[in-house]
């Protein structure tokens, strides 16, 4: 049951204390509602004083804030100290340029912090569980995701003046179906979680089916497996550290730079983690894009026999090598021209800040602005290319007859001289424009899309 499982977690990881304040997030759907009525019964042993928080990202209109007002409502029935908002969520997208699931976590977070600092909280509880583990470990795995970001959802880790607990990771989603069946709960139920329009959703339709069917326990281990992971990268991370100060040779946030050799000479496994912990010292919070293609490209650049080369990373990080040294710098501000092939799927970042996700959808589950290009996989002449502009460019815009030139798009959209060197142009193999980010499409895009038909879909965002 699921009781005797999380309480039995709640101590071997010592998670929370006798009297404690928690802040709960609930979104009234089964994990979170499940989570906020187990602590409210063993809270009546322990003590524990509860406040709830609940966001409405405005993705589902009135559906959604029906949500809002479900919690609400239980948390008055039950004497529950409730707080709630509701963000306009798709506004913030258009001003940050993050993807939907992004600016909604992005902005939860934020809520959450604002109420540990109003109340005085030190933890945040929340409700992943096992089955959410196993979708994460392997959706990372899939991205290419490196160090301990392999190993999925921490149990416990520091945020803000506190922590995030999650207790649930102990079961998986059917004991938590069977925990509200049992004590009669209803819970609201989000059917966004159906759609195979997000990737989450595609490894828990499809995946996670087959992993129950192979192993009944199969969260157990994959939990079992995030653990020793997560223990061994610290280990590692630990030894490491250890070797970085015959490393630097200048560190700065701005600006730094390394010893080649000496970094070169340290164990495989350790001269990954060292080209880790240089890129989070200077990014301070990795962005999404940054994955383990990046360290391999690092030590690519290391044992390259030129003596001088360079990389473009994500926020105009410029990693140059020079001789026996490497420097890092976010000083530069006019990177050279690309020529970039795009990852169909997969994500290509892009000097000027931007990355371009692409994937393979069917029919038209996807966002229509500037920002995104949708075009049949069967009329796409691969491989697509970003790159800067070229002289005599020129583009059929989508909706008008007869073609413009890039140059004339830039200045009827205001573009500012230094941001036009940077700026993409997707084209395809044959060197045809088909889109400039942000700003208009060819005519090449599709019209609407259609669900017996596969379509590649590209997004421009900000990294």
């Amino acid at each position: 049951m699921l009781e005797k499982k999380v309480t039995k977690y709640l101590k071997e990881h010592n998670l929370l204390q006798v009297g404690e304040k928690l802040l709960v997030g609930v979104s009234g759907g089964p994990d979170s509602l499940a989570l906020l009525h187990f602590l409210q019964g063993t809270g009546s042993q322990f003590g524990y004083n509860i406040v709830v928080a609940h966001v409405d990202h405005m993705f589902r209109g009135e559906e959604s804030y029906e949500d809002l007002l479900f919690v609400e409502k239980y948390c008055e029935e039950h004497s529950i100290v409730f707080e709630g908002t509701r963000i306009n969520v798709n506004d913030y997208i258009d001003e940050s340029g993050q993807s939907s699931q992004t600016a909604a976590r992005t902005l939860r977070y934020r809520f959450y912090k604002e109420m540990m600092e109003k109340h005085g909280i030190q933890k945040l509880v929340l409700g992943h569980h096992g089955d959410d583990q196993i979708e994460t470990i392997l959706m990372r795995l899939t991205r290419g995701a490196s160090g301990a970001a392999r190993a999925g959802i921490p149990v416990k880790r520091p945020f803000e003046h506190g922590q995030i607990v999650r207790p649930f990771l102990a079961v998986e989603k059917q004991d938590i179906l069977d925990y509200c069946g049992r004590h009669g709960l209803t819970p609201r139920l989000d059917p966004s979680n159906e759609k195979g329009s997000y990737s989450r959703n595609r490894f828990r339709l499809s995946v996670l089916p087959f992993l129950k069917r192979e192993n009944i326990k199969a969260h157990e281990h994959f939990q079992r497996f995030s653990e020793e992971l997560r223990e061994d990268e610290e280990l590692l991370l630990e030894l490491t550290k250890s070797k970085m100060e015959g490393i630097w040779a200048k560190q700065s946030k701005l600006e730094s730079a390394i010893h080649i050799k000496e970094l070169m000479e340290m164990p495989n496994s350790l001269q990954r983690r060292a080209i880790q912990l240089i890129l989070n010292y200077l990014y301070g919070e990795n962005p999404e894009s940054l994955t383990a293609k990046h360290t391999t490209q690092i030590k690519e650049l290391f044992m390259n026999p030129d003596p001088s080369a360079e990389l473009h990373f994500p926020k105009g990080l410029l990693v140059k090598k020079s001789y026996d040294f490497c420097m890092f710098s976010f000083l530069q501000t006019k990177p050279k021209t690309y020529y970039l092939k795009l990852e169909v799927p997969g994500e290509t970042v892009l000097p000027n800040g931007y990355k371009i996700k692409a994937q393979y959808i069917k029919g038209s589950s996807c966002r229509n602005s500037n920002s995104t290009f949708l075009m049949p996989a069967h009329a796409a002449s691969q491989p697509l290319i970003a790159r800067t502009r070229e002289d005599g460019d020129r583009m059929y815009l989508k909706g008008l007859h007869g073609s413009k030139k890039i140059k004339d798009i830039f200045i009827n959209e205001k573009i500012p001289i230094e941001k036009r060197g940077t700026w993409p142009v997707v084209v395809d193999s044959s060197g045809e424009v088909l889109w400039v980010p942000s700003l208009r499409k060819s005519s090449r895009e599709a019209e609407n899309g259609d669900d017996q038909q596969i379509y590649i879909y590209l997004e421009y965002i900000k990294v």
